[in-house]
């Protein structure tokens, strides 16, 4: 399933607290690359990161061109209106270069600790679409925004300031309920490889789809994003993402023809060397120009 989608690719950056000028280095390297993303993950518990915020902040101000955006943004420990307030304030600061990856929450022992709540799975899928709409209201410029939420409730605050291009919600989703969230009300679906192999992702696609169908969506209006922990090989090799260039092509073109995903986000070893420059010289070019040329046959 092809949906149509220009194809995309990005970087997994980690935000590690002991080389700070390390991550700004690689991030400004991809910058000068060309990559179209810098995705951040997202756990404040964890005492050997940086915040993902105040890191895509400071990344926003040292960068010109690539989007970035929490990969994903650990809910329960970002109240959703200020969240949406964080991200509106950082894509009018950027230009329009900020995107809201979104997740239900993980590691709950560890978000308990720093004295988030500790939800049950279906607690957090309805905190997670209650979060949703308010982040979407507090994005519309309206004033006296009022919704009877049971986890996050909105009585009569004023919205602002409205985002300099429309954000994309891409959702962090897992299970049944998180993908069929994710099919009616997401922008996007940001899988990782190391949770969701290839050969997974068919019948997730599926039910994003079957979902969005009947909330009268368009299916294509979701964009496909995989996160791929992998590194470029010497030799061929059974595993996805390990292999030589023109394997890594061949797998990501048929993740866009065959499997609908459009934006490859990519971690890579650390330290990752000189993959980067060559992800983008030898096998990214590769891949959008085996897509043009499907594209333009069919």
């Amino acid at each position: 399933m092809d949906y149509g989608h220009d194809i995309q690719f990005g970087y997994f950056l980690t935000p590690d607290a002991s080389d700070y000028r390390e991550v700004l280095r690689r991030a400004q390297l991809c910058d000068e690359l060309g990559f179209d993303l810098l995705g951040i993950q997202d756990h404040p518990y964890q005492s050997r990161f940086l915040d993902t915020w105040t890191l895509i902040a400071a990344l926003a101000a040292q960068t010109n061109r690539a989007r970035l955006f929490p990969d994903v943004a650990s809910l329960p420990l970002r109240p959703p209106a200020v969240l949406a307030k964080a991200a509106a304030s950082l894509d009018v600061m950027s230009g329009g270069r900020i995107e809201l990856g979104l997740g239900a929450g993980a590691f709950w022992e560890a978000i308990g600790a720093m004295g988030g709540p500790v939800r049950s799975p279906g607690e957090a899928v309805a905190a997670l679409e209650e979060a949703i709409h308010v982040i979407r209201l507090m994005w519309s410029g309206q004033r006296g925004l009022r919704l009877a939420g049971e986890h996050y409730p909105l009585r009569g605050v004023h919205s602002g300031p409205v985002p300099a291009h429309p954000i994309g919600i891409w959702i962090g989703a897992l299970g049944p309920k998180m993908l069929n969230l994710t099919g009616r009300l997401g922008d996007g679906w940001v899988p990782s490889s190391s949770y969701v192999p290839p050969a997974k992702l068919p019948e997730m696609q599926a039910r994003i789809d079957e979902a969005a169908v009947s909330a009268g969506r368009d299916p294509a209006a979701i964009r496909r994003i995989y996160n791929i922990m992998g590194r470029i090989g010497e030799r061929a090799s059974s595993d996805p993402f390990t292999g030589p260039t023109a394997q890594w092509v061949d797998e990501l073109t048929q993740l866009a023809l065959r499997d609908g995903m459009d934006t490859f986000i990519l971690g890579l070893p650390e330290p990752p060397g000189d993959q980067l420059e060559r992800f983008m010289a030898e096998i990214i070019p590769q891949v959008r120009e085996n897509v043009a040329a499907h594209r333009s046959r069919s």
